[in-house]
């Protein structure tokens, strides 16, 4: 059996994981605004190829249909997994994450802690700790990379 302290945790790479979550929240908000352009095509069209004779059915109109309903699909599976993740937060990080990245008006730090009475170093202590912690509830945490000594 192996000794306790010979485990070690990996080291977050701090810089790379808020990329990462930023991106995450970024994605979001685009979501959010997100609309399909993918119409279907309803107007008559002819073809100089001719039709095949297989079994094969292929409509455009279905194609859109199926990649939109998988589309829908894969994006309310990522809101219902980030709105949970943010749900897991202290209300003081809710409150920071919801403001700063998931209302649709873009607004700047300083407008956040005025707004909720926080001083800045508090503030952005408890936004890094938001960050962590949405980091590991969405599994986008970036590690360092250990150097392999030969």
């Amino acid at each position: 059996m192996g000794n306790l302290s010979d485990f070690n945790l990996p080291s977050i790479n701090r810089n790379a994981t808020r990329k990462a979550v930023e991106s995450a929240l970024e994605k979001y908000r685009i979501l959010l605004l997100r609309q399909f352009d993918n119409k279907p095509k309803i107007t008559q069209s002819y073809s100089i190829i001719p039709p095949s004779n297989t079994n094969q059915f292929h409509s455009t109109t279905e194609d859109v249909a199926i990649m939109n309903a998988d589309l829908e699909r894969e994006m309310q599976l990522y809101l219902t997994r980030m709105i949970k993740a943010v749900n897991g937060l202290t209300q003081w990080e809710r409150a920071i994450i919801i403001k700063r990245y998931m209302d649709q008006e873009d607004v700047f730090d300083y407008e956040i802690y005025n707004e909720i009475g926080m001083s800045e170093r508090k503030y952005y202590r408890v936004k890094g700790r938001a960050f962590y912690k949405l980091a590991f509830s969405l599994k986008i945490e970036v590690y360092e990379e250990k150097e392999v000594t030969a």
